[in-house]
């Protein structure tokens, strides 16, 4: 069993960084192999369409020399996609949607001359997120977002863990917040152990 984490803050200590933390802390509990990704820190350009990803049935196959093609190997080798990302107008960060808009192309050879095969199909994956605004008004969008784009992909969709933020003057992680990373965490992993 194998998680993958897309972390799409620009802050190492900011609100869904500290909501992660108790959500590794449950899967290092239980032994679970983990790889996070910082997007922030990796060159990621974006998707221009240009369809070179669906000449290969096999590989990736980006024309761009970026680090897509590391985050590509570390998806394709897990089990559970993690999508951490704080909400930024109704959905996720930058990095982070440039990240998803390559994956959908290099991993679904959908788009070529010939419908081909989806290189993730049945993988699973998550979204862990925090905003400003309540959940079902602040998370909803991306959430919807995430629901299709697993149909369209063939990943198994298996739930959000979406913490709100009141404000610069309130402290954001509380231990009723770490409690539910943490359940979070052990739903997931018997999610896996279920399949």
């Amino acid at each position: 069993m194998k998680f993958c984490i897309l972390s799409g803050s620009p802050r190492k200590n900011g609100n869904t960084a500290q909501l992660i933390r108790p959500f590794l802390e449950e899967l290092d509990r239980h032994k679970v192999q983990h790889d996070q990704i910082w997007l922030h820190d990796k060159h990621i350009e974006p998707c221009v369409a240009c369809r070179s990803c669906q000449k290969d049935w096999t590989i990736f196959g980006c024309r761009f020399q970026d680090d897509a093609q590391e985050i590509f190997d570390k998806v394709y080798g897990c089990d559970v996609m993690i999508l951490a990302t704080p909400i930024y107008c109704w959905y996720c960060t930058p990095p982070m949607k440039a990240i998803l808009d390559r994956l959908m192309y290099g991993m679904n050879k959908y788009y070529g001359d010939e419908k081909g095969p989806s290189l993730w199909k049945g993988k699973k994956a998550a979204i862990i997120t925090t905003c400003g605004y309540r959940p079902e008004k602040g998370a909803d969008l991306f959430e919807e977002g995430i629901r299709r784009y697993c149909r369209h992909s063939q990943l198994d969709y298996i739930g959000m863990l979406a913490e709100r933020d009141f404000g610069y003057k309130a402290e954001f992680i509380t231990e009723e917040k770490k409690k539910h990373a943490g359940e979070f965490a052990r739903r997931l992993i018997g999610t896996l152990s279920e399949a």
